[in-house]
């Protein structure tokens, strides 16, 4: 550039290069100074609405709003994890665009926990201005050149390699591997590049090569690797900022948030590629004439003007812009420039860090200047620090809005009231320039209160953070094939599914017979469903899981009316003496003695009779399940079927009477009580019962009994899914492979867990909370991973639990005769009706394995306590009929 007119000022006439030779300066200098430099003020309403601006900005790029012509762009980089410290072995890195016109390669030794940190080996080649700006082929094939030449050092042998692309220009994303190249910046313009896969570049050059095995893991931007290099112990890192040759910062999202993913779990890191906010003119009132000029003298104008007020590239260039403008108002250097300093680029960021330094000294700063050419007067160095300041200040306070945004997007996406976080910050510009942290600190802090920040100097300029995300994703990769492995027995198949369905089936019909069974069939005599005719008071005892109630029940023409009373049964008569058909045998943690093999109706009318209280008459005893069945009748005449899928778990259903060998008789129908918890017992459940299932039974007060109820049953499923987190903890899977006494705690983990875990309202900071509550310190990949667990035992839970009501309607629809059966089934049961998803995956498993039955699923309401007085009411209404 030959003058300043550029920038639309008056070039001084006289001699070249000066206002007036020879005359001193004019007297109100300083004043024009701070004229000039009062362009570079941003007051503290201007970073506020570029906060809220880029704030705005970020959120509709998230959510798919944004325009091509977007301020940011939020793209997603596909590392879904930060590093736990257990990361080792050994990477290769290739940064190109992290520090302008070099490229630098890295070998990077991880050591994991237990290891002492190894330097990394580095070499940096200087990258030729022809092939920067010349055809893309020839700078990846410079890049596989680069190398070979530093592997070629090293005693590497024919070994596989594992690298990290650090490729630091904005990309859109599809893999971790996966990146195409959106358009240069940082004064690079190699064609052919540009709407590419620059990973696929980089791999067909190291072929063309060919001197080494190196599979591409990773492709990262310097933002990322900056992040990822934390060293462990300083607590997690989940923001990266750079400001280098160019700017930019990067964050852990939820992924939920993040509209191209379509993913609803955990957590990945979006490069905010904020180099470009201002590109639609919003920053247009803080754009001084210099920032003019230099964006129109660059190689992309009009575009990426927020990193061109704060980039490292830039900084030097703004400086001697501001120099050249006040040299020719006759204020600095005795109104004379020279050659250099009209020349674009010849003043650079460390110039600038060194002059704006104030330990340098005065005599540094004169010889900058003299090394320009200029003739440096009395009070130059000091007007020259102050251009400088300004410059480094205003850029330290910009980038502070920026960040101030996505701490803002953090605090409120995780409903923090304080925000917690580390930001890792790397670049030439941090590194030279002490104060521009500083700056950036006090701007940060009075932007977001509510936020505690602490600031982590990158190590390594971020090779090491690329070596980290290779490392990641190996880790990952690996803990996602144990998980995978762990949890295949439970992904049951349809062949599976239907082998259970024919299994019981076969089950049902001994039983029925009265052959040797793991199903009892156990005829209730109960012989008919409601007609809505029943009238009438009835007194229902229900005596459940963890409670005993007395209910009065009054059927009328307008309904069923229920007054009722509860009572917690303590455990020492839970498990004490049982003076209380004829008790098979206890279940749900019951086990008080002197009842089984004993008529439990009989017991009654004795407790009643000890009593003296009031007269009753006892009709008629009902389990659960059958009353279940019976509440829903009421409402559904179909309904036919009883479900219970709560503590523990059982069916009952209308059978034909001449299939009932236990009772006389050939017409009409019975409810049969399958007792459908013990189903497997005989071991024909073998295949599918896991390691886990056998500890849950072993540690049971029942070992060896209810074989399918401890594959479905809400009294067993959380400790299924404990038994599963300690065998991944001890794989090293979980919890970075540290055992908690909590954890090693029998029913420590509640059923209740698996719904509230799955529920679908709950994002994974919810899930790491219940975790917590429970003394789990674990990362989001933990959280992740737990709710990958619950999910399948719950999912196989209510796929055998669909088996087997796909055995029991089809058996209805077959003893009829029938095309298609028309049935309602009346459930009750915690887990049914508070998990999530269980409801749903049996309905979808019974139509699967039962196509010709169409069937509706009735939540039932008090199915126990008005089930067994609706059972009572049919029995007079029979009894009455009979007699009649």
């Amino acid at each position: 550039m030959d003058s300043i007119g550029p920038i639309g000022l008056p070039h001084r006439e006289g001699v070249p290069g000066c206002s007036q030779e020879g005359l001193p300066y004019p007297s109100n200098s300083s004043e024009l100074v701070l004229e000039c430099l009062q362009q570079f003020k941003v007051t503290e309403t201007q970073l506020q609405q570029i906060q809220a601006s880029l704030l705005d900005s970020m959120e509709q790029a998230l959510g798919g709003q944004a325009s091509p012509a977007s301020a940011v762009r939020m793209l997603p980089t596909y590392v879904g994890s930060i590093p736990h410290g257990t990361e080792q072995g050994d990477f290769v890195v290739l940064e190109l665009g992290a520090t302008g016109a070099s490229l630098r390669v890295l070998w990077v030794t991880l050591m994991g926990t237990g290891g002492h940190r190894m330097e990394p080996r580095s070499q940096e080649f200087v990258i030729p201005p022809e092939v920067m700006l010349g055809p893309g082929q020839q700078l990846f094939d410079f890049a596989a050149h680069c190398l070979s030449e530093f592997l070629d050092a090293l005693p590497v042998g024919k070994q596989g390699l594992q690298l990290g692309f650090s490729f630091s220009f904005p990309c859109h994303q599809t893999g971790l591997d996966r990146s195409t190249l959106i358009s240069w910046t940082k004064g690079f313009r190699c064609s052919g590049v540009e709407g590419h896969d620059v990973v696929h570049l980089l791999r067909d050059a190291i072929k063309r090569h060919g001197a080494y095995n190196i599979d591409v893991v990773a492709v990262v931007n310097d933002t990322v690797g900056t992040m990822m290099g934390c060293e462990p112990g300083v607590g997690p890192c989940e923001v990266g900022l750079v400001v280098d040759t160019g700017t930019n910062a990067c964050y852990m999202e939820e992924a939920r948030h993040v509209a191209v993913l379509d993913e609803d779990r955990g957590r990945v890191c979006v490069s905010v590629e904020w180099g470009s906010f201002g590109d639609d003119g919003v920053l247009g009132p803080m754009l001084t004439i210099f920032d003019h000029a230099l964006d129109r003298e660059s190689l992309n104008p009009g575009a990426q003007r927020f990193e061109k007020m704060i980039g490292g590239l830039y900084l030097g260039e703004l400086v001697r812009l501001v120099l050249v403008h006040l040299a020719q108002r006759g204020v600095l250097f005795g109104g004379c420039t020279s050659p250099a300093l009209l020349s674009r680029g010849s003043i650079l960021l460390e110039h600038v860090a060194e002059m704006e330094d104030p330990w340098a000294g005065a005599a540094r700063v004169h010889a900058l200047l003299q090394d320009l050419g200029l003739n440096v007067g009395a009070s130059d160095v000091e007007l020259v620090q102050y251009v400088c300041a300004a410059v480094f200040t205003r850029a330290a306070r910009l980038c502070a809005a920026a960040l101030a945004a996505v701490l803002s997007r953090l605090q409120h996406s995780r409903e923090q009231q304080i925000l917690q976080i580390a930001v890792a910050t790397g670049g030439r510009v941090f590194e030279q320039h002490p104060s521009f942290l500083s700056i950036l600190q006090e701007t940060v802090m009075l932007l977001t209160p509510e936020c505690d920040v602490s600031f982590i100097p990158s190590v390594d300029g971020g090779g090491r953070g690329v070596a980290m995300v290779t490392a990641v994703a190996a880790r990952l990769a690996a803990h996602r094939h144990l998980l995978e492995e762990t949890l295949a027995p439970f992904q049951l198949n349809h062949e599976q599914l239907a082998a259970v369905q024919a299994q019981m089936r076969e089950a049902m019909v001994k039983g029925l017979r009265g052959e040797a069974s793991s199903l009892r069939m156990l005829p209730t005599y109960v012989r008919a469903t409601p007609d809505g005719s029943e009238r009438g008071d009835f007194l229902a005892l229900d005596l459940g899981g963890t409670n005993f109630r007395v209910l009065l029940v009054r059927v009328t023409a307008e309904g069923v009316k229920i007054t009722n009373q509860i009572y917690s049964i303590p455990e020492n008569v839970a498990q004490g003496s049982g003076q209380q058909g004829i008790l098979l045998n206890w279940t749900k943690g019951f086990s008080a003695s002197d009842c089984e093999g004993q008529d439990i109706v009989c017991l009654l009318r004795e407790a009643i009779g000890r009593r003296q209280a009031v007269e009753l008459n006892v009709v008629a005893i009902v389990n659960d399940t059958v009353g279940t069945m019976m509440s829903c009748g009421y409402e559904d005449p179909r309904c036919e079927v009883g479900l219970i899928v709560g503590t523990g778990t059982n069916a009952c259903y209308m059978e034909e009477l001449r299939n009932v060998a236990a009772v006389a008789g050939d017409s009409g129908q019975m409810c049969i009580n399958m007792e459908w918890g013990a189903f497997g017992d005989d071991g024909s459940l073998g295949l599918l019962r896991t390691c886990f299932d056998a500890s849950v039974d072993q540690a049971s007060i029942n070992p060896g009994k209810q074989s399918f109820e401890k594959m479905i049953s809400g009294m067993y499923l959380g400790e299924i899914v404990r038994h599963i987190l300690l065998h991944l903890t001890s794989l090293g899977v979980l919890f970075r492979g540290q055992q908690t006494q909590r954890l090693q705690t029998r029913d420590i983990f509640k059923t209740k867990f698996l719904s509230e875990i799955e529920s679908d309202s709950l994002a994974l900071r919810q899930v790491r909370a219940i975790l917590e509550d429970l003394g789990l310190s674990l990362t989001s990949d933990d959280a992740l991973m737990v709710l990958e667990v619950c999910q399948a035992v719950s999912q196989r839970a209510a796929q055998l639990c669909g088996a087997g009501v796909a055995a029991v309607v089809e058996k209805i629809r077959e003893n009829r005769g029938l095309e298609e059966l028309t049935v309602s089934i009346g459930v009750d049961g915690t887990l049914y009706k508070l998990h999530p998803h269980f409801s749903s995956l049996v309905a979808a498993t019974v139509r699967e394995l039962a196509p010709r039955c169409v069937v509706t699923f009735l939540q039932s309401e008090d199915g126990s306590g008005k089930g067994a007085a609706l059972v009572t009411a049919v029995a007079c209404r029979l009894a009455q009929m009979a007699r009649v």
